[in-house]
């Protein structure tokens, strides 16, 4: 993969989360994927933050799409190499303070295989 390739990946996955297709965003993950975000150490202290599979993406992506109708993304940035895309941007959700997120996708044969949230 390039880093232009992998830029691609990162911003079909902003089109997909924004628009709330969550096949579309799946589609993009590897069948064995893991996501490590702050804030499934909150809503799910039993994943320590980590869940792995394509269908603990699913639910936990379904959950918030219901919970969160109005939750959008905006670019800020994007930083790609030939492996990984670090990723800035804004998180918006009506009646909470807008939140600034890094998000690194690592990705393998056009997959994302492993995702990691930074947030304060």
């Amino acid at each position: 993969m390039t880093s232009e390739q992998n830029k691609q990946i990162a911003l079909k996955w902003f089109e997909a989360f924004n628009e709330h297709q969550l096949e579309k965003l799946l589609a993009l993950y590897h069948n064995e994927a893991q996501h490590y975000s702050p804030k499934l150490k909150v809503r799910l202290p039993e994943t320590q933050g980590l869940i792995k599979g394509k269908e603990a993406l699913r639910s936990w992506w379904k959950d918030a799409f219901v919970r969160l109708p109005g939750l959008r993304y905006q670019v800020q940035k994007l930083t790609a190499d030939n492996e990984q895309v670090f990723m800035e941007y804004l998180r918006y959700v009506e009646g909470e303070e807008t939140l600034r997120v890094g998000e690194v996708l690592q990705i393998e044969n056009n997959l994302i295989v492993f995702s990691r949230v930074y947030h304060g």
